[in-house]
């Protein structure tokens, strides 16, 4: 009789738990873009693929002539030239994503390291973009300092360098989804993305894989604005990451926001200081989550 009492308390359990989880893609059964009937498979292989796409993130080491200062200030640059050009949020993530994997594999001079910034660029944007900026505007942009043949030399080396893959689950596919579980609104939204793009220029945060670093931004971005400092069940589910294994990249995240608006590398809080991306900035740092009790 005991063990069947318990039995009984484990299934009411099961089923408070059941019930404290939100089913996040019910509203969007009827739209078939939403591929409803699929999108925890797509997820769950996201999962699988990032660590594939993932880079050493002691790569810099083997590099002779540049480091991870040098990759800061040309992120920093990038992230410029990308809200310049109005391109998606996608193509900023993929552009990373494919200069760190091409300097995991190729060393390159500290000249040149301009030159894999831009054809990056220029690869994240035939990947995601309907308009493509031509080659001429990314030389412009970089002041002349290259010539057409160099930026179309360097993208057939990046590419075959990369075996052509260009289709990595970068943090972006993640906020889109875990935004969606947090049931995130705008301002909740706009912060999440100023914090994973401060992440973006540093190089410590490659130790941490792209669905960590989305749910970290979110889950700071909520304690940031005073919307919660839990992350509840649903958001346990979609992400699969609890509160504790988030902390310490949102530490560091509540560190890169202190001093975001210091130092050579502003780029990004330039960018989040706009009205086009709600005065982001303006938010006070989650400071208490960098206290050893919370």
């Amino acid at each position: 009789m005991e063990e069947i009492d318990r039995m009984d308390e484990e299934i009411e359990m099961e089923d408070a738990e059941d019930w404290s989880i939100v089913d996040i893609d019910s509203p969007d059964k009827k739209n078939s873009l939403a591929v409803v009937e699929y999108i925890d498979d797509i997820y769950s292989y996201y999962k699988k693929a990032e660590i594939v796409s993932c880079v050493p993130p002691n790569y810099m080491e083997q590099q002779f002539d540049i480091n991870e200062r040098m990759r800061g200030i040309l992120i920093d640059w990038l992230i410029e030239v990308h809200y310049k050009f109005e391109l998606l949020e996608e193509t900023l993530y993929l552009t990373v994503n494919l200069i760190d994997r091409f300097l995991a594999v190729q060393s390159v001079i500290r000249k040149k390291l301009q030159l894999v910034g831009i054809t990056a660029m220029l690869l994240a944007c035939k990947y995601e973009e309907v308009s493509v900026p031509v080659v001429e505007d990314l030389i412009l942009i970089s002041d002349r300092a290259y010539t057409r043949k160099e930026v179309l030399e360097m993208e057939k080396l990046m590419v075959n360098a990369l075996q052509f893959n260009m289709t990595v689950p970068t943090a972006y596919a993640f906020m889109r989804r875990f935004l969606k579980a947090a049931q995130s609104d705008k301002k909740v939204e706009l912060v999440s993305f100023f914090l994973i793009e401060l992440c973006l220029v540093e190089y410590e945060m490659l130790r941490f894989p792209p669905s960590m670093l989305a749910a970290a931004a979110i889950f700071t971005a909520q304690c940031t604005l005073g919307v919660s400092k839990e992350w509840n069940k649903t958001c346990e589910k979609h992400s699969s990451y609890v509160k504790d294994q988030l902390l310490e990249c949102s530490k560091l995240m509540v560190c890169f926001h202190q001093k975001a608006a210091i130092g050579k590398l502003t780029g990004v809080h330039r960018k989040y200081s706009t009205s086009k991306y709600g005065y982001a900035t303006r938010c006070e740092p989650a400071s208490f989550l960098l206290e050893a009790w919370f």
